[in-house]
Formats: C-alpha cells, sequence, structure tokens
C-alpha cells in the first residue's frame, strides 16, 4: 500500500492506538509490521480472528497473558550459538513457557466461542518439564545450591571457610596488641579479600599484605593479615570452583533450550499473534466496533461510520454508498464543511477493514477490499523540487493515474484546484473521466461547477452534498448523496446584504453564461470639472490717484 495513502489517513495513528492494547512487545512488533491486505481471504480470516476474540473479552473480561514478555532478544543470543544465558535470562524463559501453557489451556477451552483462534493453541508446545528444571537451578536470579550436589558442598565450604577467616579477624581486632595499628574496628572485603583498615603509618608493624590504600590521602591501608592468608587464598580457589560448576550448570540448561529451540520458536510466533488479535479485539471493545461484511468488487455501504481518530460527537456518522448505481462521487459543498473528514473516513476505514480491525458502523455495513488506495488531499508543494501546489498535485495524479488498475479507490480533494478555473476545472472533468474509463471507484470533493455539471449529465457519476445551516452558515457535517450543494458564495453574500439584484444576476451568468455587457448610463459618467481663469490684482494706489498693476 502506497505509504503516502498511510500517512494522508492517517493509519499509523490508528495502529498506535490498537498498538497501546498489546500487553507485550512481541504483539507490538507483529503491530508495526502489520499492512492492510487486498486479498479477500487475508481479510476475512483476520476480521473472523477479531470478532473471536472480541467474543472471548465479552465472555471472560480477560485473557491471561501473565509472564509472557518479549524474549526475542534472549532467543537471538542462543542462535548464535555458544552464547551462556544467564540465571536472569533463563527464569524469561521460564516465565515465558509458563504463560504460554496458561494461554494454550485459556485457548482449548474457547473453542466454543472462537472454534479458529482455539484451534491455533494446538500448536503450542508445553516445556513443564523444562520450566521446572529452570525454576529448580534457578532462584532469586542466582544459581540455587541445590543445583547440583557439587555447587552445595563448594558452597558449604566457601561457608565454614569465610566463618574461619572472620572469626580469626575479630580475634585480631580484639587482640590488645594490635590495638595502636588499627585505624577503624571493622572487618572489610577488598577485590574478595577480607581485610582490616591499618593506619597507613603502623603498616609495616602488621605481618600481612597491603591491599587497598584508601583513597583519602592514604591514611589508612587495608591489609589482609597473614594469620587469615592461606584461608583467603583457600576461599579463593572454592570460588574459582563455584564459578565454574555455575558455567556447567547454566550451559546445560542453555543447551536444554537450544534444542527446544524452533519449538519455542513457534511458541514465539503464536503468542505474538494472540496478543496481536486481542489487542484488536479490545480496541473493538473500547470503540463499540463491528465486524463488516466485506466484498471485492469494490461496493462500499457504510450506515452511521465514524472515523476511529476522532472523538465520539464531533462530527455526525457518515451515510455513503458507492459502485452499486454510480463508481464515482463529486462532493460539492462549503469550505470547512467536512468534505475532506468524508474522504479521510472512508479511506481509513477501509484501511482499518483491510487490516482486520472491527469499525465504528451499523448492521449492514459493508466494506471492499482493494488492490490499491490512493488520495490527493492537501497541499503538496515540494520546496526543494520548487513545485507550485497545482504542479504538485498533477504529479501526484500522474503518479497515481500510472499505478492504478480497476480495484482500486481513489479520493481526491479538491480537484483540479490551484490553477486558472475554466482549465482548472476542464483538466479536472478530463481526469475524473480517465480514471472512470480505467474501471477506478473514485470520490471527489470540489467546488467547480463545471464539474458539478458535468457529474448530473454522466450516467455513472453521482453528485452529493455537504449540508450546511442556511442561517447561521455553520457547517453540519452531513453528506448528502443526489444532491448538489448551493453556492456557498452566493449564501454568505446574501447573508451580508448584497443587492439581490447583483445576486440574481450572479446566479444567472452561473446557470448560462449569458452576459449582459449593457453600457453605463452617460448620466453616471462622472465629467471633468472646466477650470475658470481669473485675474487676482494688487492695485497701490499712487500719489495723484494714479494706480499700476504691480501683481497678477
Amino acid at each position: 500500500m502506497n505509504n503516502t495513502t498511510l500517512e494522508k489517513l492517517q493509519y499509523h495513528e490508528l495502529k498506535d492506538i490498537v498498538k497501546s492494547y498489546c500487553v507485550s512487545g512481541l504483539g507490538k512488533q507483529l503491530l508495526d509490521k502489520l499492512m492492510p491486505s487486498s486479498s479477500l481471504a487475508v481479510v476475512k480470516n483476520r476480521l473472523n480472528e477479531t470478532t473471536e476474540a472480541r467474543a472471548i473479552l465479552d465472555a471472560e473480561g480477560h485473557v491471561p497473558f501473565l509472564g509472557v514478555s518479549n524474549i526475542e532478544h534472549i532467543m537471538t543470543k542462543l542462535e548464535k550459538g555458544g552464547m551462556l544465558l544467564d540465571p536472569s535470562e533463563l527464569v524469561s524463559i521460564s516465565d515465558f513457557l509458563r504463560g504460554c501453557r496458561n494461554i494454550k489451556k485459556f485457548m482449548l477451552d474457547k473453542a466454543f466461542f472462537a472454534p479458529v483462534l482455539s484451534s491455533y493453541a494446538h500448536s503450542m508446545a508445553e516445556f513443564k518439564s523444562v520450566e521446572e528444571e529452570i525454576n529448580f537451578a534457578i532462584k532469586a536470579n542466582r544459581v540455587d545450591s541445590a543445583a547440583s550436589r557439587e555447587l552445595k558442598r563448594i558452597r558449604h565450604h566457601m561457608e565454614t571457610t569465610e566463618e574461619k577467616i572472620k572469626e580469626r579477624l575479630t580475634k585480631f581486632l580484639n587482640n590488645s596488641a594490635n590495638k595502636p595499628y588499627i585505624q577503624e574496628f571493622f572487618i572489610s572485603q577488598k577485590d574478595d579479600r577480607y581485610t582490616i583498615p591499618i593506619k597507613a603509618t603502623y603498616k609495616n608493624h602488621v605481618q600481612g599484605t597491603v591491599v587497598e590504600i584508601s583513597s583519602k590521602g592514604g591514611a589508612t591501608v587495608f591489609m589482609e593479615p597473614s594469620v587469615v592468608a592461606k584461608l583467603n587464598v583457600e576461599l579463593a580457589t572454592l570460588k574459582a570452583e563455584e564459578a565454574v560448576e555455575e558455567y556447567q550448570i547454566l550451559a546445560s540448561l542453555s543447551g536444554l533450550l537450544m534444542e527446544h529451540l524452533h519449538a519455542i520458536t513457534i511458541n514465539m510466533e503464536l503468542i505474538s499473534q494472540y496478543d496481536m488479535v486481542f489487542a484488536k479485539a479490545k480496541f473493538s471493545r473500547q470503540i463499540g466496533g463491528r465486524e463488516p461484511r466485506i466484498n471485492d468488487y469494490g461496493y462500499i455501504q457504510l450506515i452511521n461510520g465514524k472515523h476511529p481518530l476522532l472523538p465520539g460527537n464531533a462530527v455526525p456518522p457518515l451515510q455513503f454508498s458507492i459502485a452499486k448505481d454510480y463508481r464515482s462521487l463529486i462532493i460539492t459543498g462549503p469550505n470547512a464543511g467536512g468534505k475532506t473528514v468524508v474522504l479521510k473516513t472512508i479511506g481509513l476505514l477501509t484501511l482499518a477493514t483491510m487490516s482486520g480491525f472491527h469499525i465504528v458502523a451499523d448492521e449492514g455495513t459493508e466494506m471492499a477490499v482493494f488492490d490499491h488506495i490512493f488520495v490527493d488531499i492537501g497541499d503538496n508543494q515540494s520546496i526543494e523540487n520548487a513545485l507550485s501546489t497545482f504542479s504538485s498535485h498533477m504529479k501526484n495524479l500522474s503518479d497515481i493515474m500510472r499505478a492504478a488498475n480497476n480495484h482500486t479507490l481513489l479520493l481526491f480533494d479538491e480537484i483540479g484546484s490551484g490553477t486558472e478555473p475554466n482549465e482548472g476545472a476542464a483538466l479536472a472533468i478530463a481526469i475524473l473521466e480517465e480514471f472512470y474509463q480505467m474501471g477506478c471507484i473514485t470520490v471527489a470533493t470540489t467546488h467547480y461547477g463545471e464539474i458539478k455539471r458535468f457529474s448530473e449529465m454522466h450516467p455513472d457519476f453521482m453528485n452529493a452534498a455537504m449540508r450546511f445551516h442556511a442561517e447561521t452558515l455553520e457547517p453540519l457535517y452531513q453528506l448528502l448523496i443526489g444532491t448538489s450543494g448551493e453556492s456557498n458564495a452566493l449564501w454568505i453574500s446574501k447573508k451580508m446584504n448584497v443587492r439581490e439584484a447583483v445576486l440574481q444576476r450572479a446566479k444567472d451568468y452561473i446557470n448560462n453564461k449569458e452576459y449582459q455587457l449593457t453600457l453605463v448610463q452617460d448620466s453616471k459618467i462622472r465629467k471633468p470639472k472646466e477650470e475658470k481663469k481669473s485675474l487676482a490684482a494688487v492695485y497701490t494706489f499712487a500719489k495723484g490717484g494714479s494706480c499700476e498693476i504691480i501683481g497678477l
């Protein structure tokens, strides 16, 4: 499935929600890999699994996945060969095997509710004896002394030796002759050797070996008194023997698991499948989902369908149908009226169905399985390629045209927009015709009246409209198939008190393109004013009553 389609329709966001219902990393990994299937048989099986799992949850309330964790990294370590598992890893596998055993028993008892899911459990192997061997040998995440007679003997000898060492060191501490030399009166272990903190200035007064010098100015040295030197050597030898014996026990248990590697891997695959299927069922229970009928010839009948990512009452349920009486649907209506939501709802519910997810819709809903689902929604402008929005859309449509077949669902938002309206509408109609002739199922939105008129004339196209409140201009987010959307621009203009004569002329132009072309009345044309010239004279009266013009 085209990755752009998955992103535009928010498919991965839907999967993330379903994934949150998994109880282990195994199921989450399987959901990460899950993709919509174009095979009718596969989709039927996926939906049936979800339906059976939902029936089990409705009857039982939960599934006993306790102890089931992702042991893939441990199994990978085993597969490499010669890799020793540590006690905590062995316990994880033991817990996993016990979890498998519990799931198998639980699922075998559910043959009445879920015959298919129950049958999977027959392929799950039980390893009770392996569990018991691990649990007997490993306790509190360490090899237990009871794991072998030799280990028990070694550890008993170690305990005895340690007691002797502590006894002799206690005597050393309590000996008054040694008190001046001792920095602090306690026994300390350094590098697995028992020592006494001695004042550095007196280290030569004490028979023994300096094991460590204090980091705080070297005022203290940790010494192994000679009275316990032999016992410390003996203890070190015993610890080496203990390590060898523990290694042999861990190697034996790791080898035991290696013998059953293939069967345990099959168990992992089955547990992964169960975890993913029950995550789908939990999601179905949460949203009140149901299994739709399905077909592979393109027919979709949505009855009160809801977008799975939108809040319950965000938009009204969708009533939608295609590929019975018409194969292409053209949706018109105001901007922000919900046209894009309709496209995304149809697309995501189709992807969800093809993935085996239940959807929120009423009885009688039917969904189709497609080879391809292509979308052209939103602004695909590419800064890197300096493509305009229109160029980007055309490139996308060109790519789709090369890849589509007669088993394809197409979802186009505002087809032909982004360029000169007449050219855009003509190009959009030609593109829609081409996809129709290819046998595609198409749902497209537009605000071009020319596309709407083409759809009214074509016998296998249908118009639909998004409703909005005529008085308040608020979108109602309801799709009405079989009607054309009224001009949003005219409604808004009327609400803004634009003259009725203007609105009527606009409607006439929309319908018949016969423009009036009447010239404006001559009396309405403003003429240039005539310039009136006047002389401004300043008269200065001279003596004797004479005057002269001194300025104009």
